[in-house]
């Protein structure tokens, strides 16, 4: 018979590793779309970009699930197809925003002063405009294409994480570990990174996850303008677009890109809802 002690390790051991049925869900969803975009070619039954004008505008079949579009080209390929730019959109779009803020956010909150001072007259510009104009104007400054809108959302996105950081790292720095760290003699790189960084970047890696699904909402949003990705890609911004004129005629051709932003968006919600389950310290 296995001691108590050893009963109550095992019994907390998979008391810990237990997964929110929402971090699951939004695995499988997520996993699903990263599948999708690394081997479209697998998946896609069809071509996205090659025409059939003997098959223009035909309803969902079994031959064509989600139906064609005007210019016979199969949508549920250019959805999948679309999945690989948009998943490009949420990562590349967050990625250099979370680690550049995350880095300024620790940097202002533990050294302060005239490092705090310039970092806060930065957040009181950017803030004074919406975020979405601010990237269409950087995007009409720079012109369309997808190299330019991920140069507009990282000029302006690594602010919130800076600011999340930045709260953190101001709520660590005052722990006992962190004063125990000074008193012994510690470099401020080596209590930043290895002590109060790994405790307050949290908050920051949850809404990373939220943040990747705004990004494909702004990708697809500047794709439909005509600001993101271009014609002929298969992007779901772009797609919708394409099917704009054809609603009352062959509504599938925007519903499944647009049911697709859909799915993106609530995979990665239940991704950082779970997530911020499983990072958050249990009592």
């Amino acid at each position: 018979m296995a001691a108590p002690s050893l009963v109550a390790a095992q019994t907390s051991s998979r008391t810990r590793v237990r997964l929110k049925p929402s971090l699951i869900a939004g695995i499988v969803i997520i996993g699903s779309l990263v599948i999708m975009a690394l081997v479209p070619n697998l998946v896609a039954p069809y071509s996205p970009t090659n025409f059939d004008y003997q098959a223009v505008l035909q309803a969902p079949s079994i031959k064509h699930p989600f139906g064609t579009d005007n210019f016979g080209r199969d949508v549920l390929s250019r959805v999948i197809w679309g999945a690989q730019v948009d998943m490009q959109i949420a990562l590349f779009t967050t990625l250099f925003p979370f680690v550049f803020g995350t880095l300024v956010g620790a940097m202002t909150g533990y050294y302060g002063r005239w490092l705090d001072a310039i970092f806060g007259r930065i957040v009181d510009i950017v803030v004074t405009f919406p975020f979405l104009v601010l990237v269409i104007a950087i995007v009409a400054l720079l012109g369309p294409g997808l190299n330019n809108m991920f140069i507009a959302v990282s000029a302006v996105g690594w602010i919130t994480y800076g600011r999340l950081v930045r709260g953190e790292i101001l709520t660590q720095k005052k722990a006992e570990y962190a004063l125990a760290g000074r008193v012994m003699g510690y470099t401020a790189s080596r209590i930043i990174f290895r002590h109060l960084l790994p405790n307050a970047i949290t908050p920051a890696v949850v809404y990373w996850m939220t943040d990747m699904a705004l990004g494909i909402l702004l990708g697809s949003s500047l794709g439909y303008l005509g600001l993101g990705a271009q014609p002929p890609t298969a992007e779901w911004g772009v797609i919708i677009a394409d099917g704009k004129n054809f609603m009352t005629t062959a509504w599938w051709i925007s519903t499944f890109p647009g049911l697709a932003i859909t799915v993106a968006g609530i995979g990665f919600s239940l991704l950082g809802d779970g997530l911020a389950d499983l990072l958050r310290p249990k009592g």
